[in-house]
């Protein structure tokens, strides 16, 4: 297995991961998500690839075939001027096909990241999980990860 930035040769399997992401949380908030989309077109996606302060890296195997990626926002920090200013890489979407999952590849996606972080000067990884999402947020907690704040909500 091999993890690299995410091509355009790669944007088919990409969006075939991103329908199983969006599927998921489809189940989890059909409020929020709409089943059968997809969160890109491929055109964004190229868009999206060119873009240094939003990496994507795929891991992909022997064959050059599209594992899992991971999907990254640089961010700059404060939001206000009584925060120590710092940077961090975002994770906006980490996902690795279902059927592959349990091998080890989100644990490298998640490596990679960590690893791109600290080359880019960040303090930190940061990223979101969906409550009822309990195997990315246990994923997440096994690999080290806590808690940092918590968006709440009523529905009105």
């Amino acid at each position: 297995m091999q993890i690299r930035r995410a091509e355009e040769k790669d944007i088919p399997a990409v969006i075939r991961l991103l329908q199983e992401v969006l599927e998921l949380h489809a189940k989890i908030r059909p409020d929020i998500f709409i089943s059968g989309t997809t969160k890109y077109t491929g055109e964004e996606l190229l868009e999206i690839f060119r873009d240094d302060a939003r990496p994507v890296f795929v891991a992909s195997d022997e064959a050059d075939n599209v594992l899992g990626y991971a999907f990254c926002i640089l961010k700059h920090q404060p939001f206000s001027n009584n925060m120590v200013p710092f940077t961090s890489l975002f994770i906006d979407d980490l996902c690795v096909d279902e059927k592959l999952r349990g091998q080890g590849i989100g644990k490298a996606l998640f490596a990679f990241v960590k690893e791109e972080a600290v080359r880019r000067g960040c303090r930190e990884v940061t990223l979101n999980v969906w409550e009822g999402n309990e195997n990315a947020r246990s994923f997440y907690e096994n690999l080290g990860m806590k808690p940092k704040e918590t968006q709440m909500e009523i529905i009105l």
